[in-house]
């Protein structure tokens, strides 16, 4: 069945295979909210005249049998139907006879797929930012509960200067505040309605899209019926954004996750049941989790170029191009809310290590330190500086790591800022 489909014409079979595509595979993602547009719609016609009120309601008991399948996992594209709209409408018109040809008046396809995909993609933001948000209130934790227990700095992977676990957990807690920011963002793209563009140029009908947005819960709808069209493509393009920023920050978090667990580093561990095991070496326990969520993010940063190709050079209007960000998008969706729940999952059992600053290996790391306490004694930061450093061209420098260190500005270990950070996501979160 093609919705497009006429008495006279009969498309070739592997013109119809190669222009399917995978979109059988993904529409099945985006039946209910086909159908959640579809009760959004038709009682926007009934309103305005182009249904009368026995046929809205055999319509809508209709439509609300066909929603709670899709939401039940009933619901299937049959063999031969072209997609998740001409699904739908079959299975209608077979319930209610033949009102239900008539839902498709004062709309097309691209409005139709567009109005799916902005509602499909406003779940699943909402859903990536609540996982975003639990595992930012699990590093806050993690922050306070281990702000005294010191870890090397490194810069450019040489020992630099003390740091602690509360500052390294902080850290990455207040980076997921930046991708929130851009999740956020992308959630208000998201959240515009382009049911009523029609192809691309509105409709002769008396439609009400002031409705359909309320109807839909639409923040606010695209105003403009060319605009609206062009905002496919344009929106999966931005929410690829956003989730390559986060994907970004939790690449960087697994890897510095894998050189802290190794044994040259020994910072912290997982339990066995966490790891895996060599088939030759019966000592190994590796980071495999960590390294496929590092591998999974780091693909989801070339989403955005990917779709960026896709829709370079596009004229304004609906093109067949756009069918493919569904198979770009939405495997990329499934692979980050994956890697949140894994790293949720793992962070319950994280166990840092104490004293590691006791290593020799690590005197040097106090330099800094040693520089400083001169200074306040009155002697220049340079000169000071040279004295430490003649210190340890020598071998003369030394430094009692028991020794307690004085860090209390803002952002530093003895001020970690946690309140400051937590209310900065609430910030971000109070603006969705």
């Amino acid at each position: 069945m093609k919705l497009w489909s006429k008495d006279n014409t009969e498309t070739h079979a592997i013109v119809e295979k190669f222009t399917v595509g995978r979109d059988r595979e993904f529409d099945v993602l985006l039946a209910q909210y086909d159908v959640q547009g579809s009760l959004a719609h038709t009682e926007m016609l009934a309103s305005v005249g182009l249904l009368s009120p026995a046929e809205w309601t055999d319509i809508q008991a209709g439509l609300l049998e066909i929603l709670a399948e899709t939401q039940t996992g009933q619901f299937s594209i049959e063999p031969g139907v072209e997609d998740v709209h001409s699904q739908v409408e079959l299975l209608l018109t077979r319930r209610i006879g033949d009102a239900g040809k008539k839902i498709h008046a004062g709309r097309s396809r691209n409005d139709q797929v567009a109005v799916d995909i902005k509602l499909f993609l406003r779940a699943e933001l909402k859903e990536i930012q609540a996982s975003v948000l639990t595992l930012f209130d699990q590093l806050l934790v993690l922050s306070e509960t281990h702000k005294d227990v010191l870890l090397p700095g490194y810069t450019h992977l040489q020992i630099a200067m003390p740091s602690s676990f509360g500052l390294w957990f902080g850290a990455w807690a207040e980076s997921l505040v930046d991708d929130m920011e851009m999740l956020v963002a992308a959630s208000r793209v998201v959240d515009k309605n382009p049911l009523g563009s029609g192809a691309g140029y509105g409709s002769a009908f008396p439609i009400n899209r002031t409705l359909t947005t309320k109807l839909l819960g639409f923040r606010t709808m695209h105003f403009n019926a060319v605009n609206a069209q062009m905002s496919r493509g344009k929106t999966e393009k931005i929410v690829s954004m956003a989730m390559a920023t986060l994907g970004g920050t939790l690449s960087r978090f697994s890897m510095d996750i894998c050189l802290y667990l190794s044994q040259n580093f020994n910072f912290i561990q997982f339990p066995p049941e966490l790891t895996t095991g060599s088939s030759i070496m019966p000592h190994k326990k590796n980071p495999d989790i960590f390294e496929l969520i590092r591998a999974r993010c780091n693909r989801l940063q070339a989403v955005p170029n990917e779709l960026t190709l896709l829709l370079t050079n596009l004229p304004s209007g609906y093109h067949r191009d756009l069918q493919l960000t569904k198979e770009i998008l939405f495997p990329a969706l499934n692979d980050l809310k994956d890697c949140l729940d894994m790293l949720h999952h793992a962070m319950a059992f994280i166990e840092v290590r104490r004293d590691i600053l006791h290593d020799t290996q690590y005197r040097y790391l106090f330099s800094v330190e040693a520089v400083n306490n001169l200074v306040k004694q009155g002697m220049s930061f340079r000169e000071a500086y040279k004295t430490v450093g003649n210190q340890i061209e020598t071998g003369d420098f030394t430094w009692d790591a028991a020794q307690p260190l004085e860090h209390t500005h803002e952002g530093s270990m003895g001020h970690l800022c946690t309140a400051d950070i937590q209310a900065a996501m609430q910030s971000v979160l109070a603006r969705k």
